[in-house]
């Protein structure tokens, strides 16, 4: 591996140009000040003004010379435009907005950028309502999870559950599509809830307005929403909780095997958690959640649907579910 080049500092600079004035060679300002011949010389050219070394020029052409090339993301610019605009309107990342990019246009280095180009320009862009808006769109850290034992107890004793124990193995590989995760989003005081539905292999979300908290609520909303093709109707992970009471009932009326995760391990249903995370941008805490129609629902799940994700190689989970039932039902197209 080789050495890292370090830039000249400005006692360096003021150095070579003391010793330039009292007539020593560039060789032997290069030796006082511990670097090669070469870097001086370049330092010279740099800084002269007329036939004289200044160091203060020298250090503003190293500043004018640190970026080459045309700088990507101005104000007005296509490319900067069409970035602003997925973090804005489409909630995504500053890396899911490049790694889309780069998929979309493999062979265009115009519509090439990198998230830390991305995440430069929202920062180091003046102060104003833009600026602000960025900043505030980016998905910053959430509270940890609470244990929900603080709220009102979900779990109960489920009859006739089916372990997570039991389930496919397919459904662990995440190779086969049909297998998902579910849970009750809950607003404030545990009052209202959303059903939130994760295909595994491909994160499609389907999220269910509820007509309540309850099991008789969890039923109609569930089987409101899941006539889907039987391709990718497997099975359901869900947690024990009291809602899911007429499991059973679901099951026949859906035509689903329901398996039921561990008490307190939400870490096996990864990719439901991880779901119910990014809805709190839509979502948040200690709201009412009665106040959602199912169509403003339905638009949120359609946004996320479409926001690129990294571990499917920046494809949407719509574009990968879509592609899932083609290869599965022979051009059979996704209507939900």
């Amino acid at each position: 591996m080789g050495t890292r080049y370090q830039q000249l500092q400005s006692e360096q600079r003021n150095q070579i140009q003391r010793g330039l004035n009292e007539g020593l060679s560039m060789r032997a300002v290069a030796k006082q000040i511990g670097r090669s011949p070469s870097t001086v010389s370049r330092e010279v050219r740099r800084g002269l003004v007329g036939e004289t070394y200044d160091a203060i020029q020298g250090r503003e052409g190293r500043r004018r010379g640190v970026r080459k090339g045309v700088r990507k993301l101005v104000g007005g610019a296509p490319l900067t435009n069409a970035v602003t605009h997925a973090i804005l309107q489409r909630k995504w990342s500053p890396e899911q907005v490049a790694g889309r990019l780069r998929m979309d246009y493999p062979e265009d280095k115009q519509w090439r950028v990198s998230h830390e180009t991305i995440y430069q320009f929202i920062y180091a862009h003046p102060a104003g309502e833009l600026r602000k808006a960025l900043i505030a769109a980016l998905r910053q850290g959430t509270r940890k999870a609470q244990a929900r034992t603080r709220g009102k107890d979900r779990r109960g004793q489920l009859r006739n559950m089916r372990s997570i124990g039991e389930r496919p193995l397919e459904a662990q590989d995440r190779e086969i599509p049909g297998h998902w995760e579910g849970d009750f989003i809950k607003g404030a005081f545990n009052g209202s809830a959303i059903g939130t539905l994760v295909e595994r292999s491909s994160r499609f979300v389907l999220l269910v307005r509820m007509e309540g908290t309850d099991a008789d609520a969890a039923l109609e909303g569930f089987t409101r929403r899941m006539p889907l093709p039987k391709s990718i109707l497997r099975t359901l992970t869900y947690d024990q909780g009291k809602e899911m009471a007429r499991h059973e009932e679901l099951e026949r009326k859906v035509g689903i095997r329901i398996y039921f995760a561990d008490p307190h391990s939400p870490w096996q249903r990864p990719t439901n958690e991880n779901t119910n995370g990014l809805l709190r941008q839509y979502l948040p805490q200690r709201t009412d959640l009665s106040g959602y129609s199912q169509r403003r629902l339905t638009q949120v799940a359609e946004e996320l649907n479409n926001r690129p994700r990294k571990s499917l190689g920046f494809r949407t989970p719509a574009e990968v579910i879509a592609q899932q039932i083609m290869q599965l039902n022979s051009g059979v197209a996704l209507q939900i």
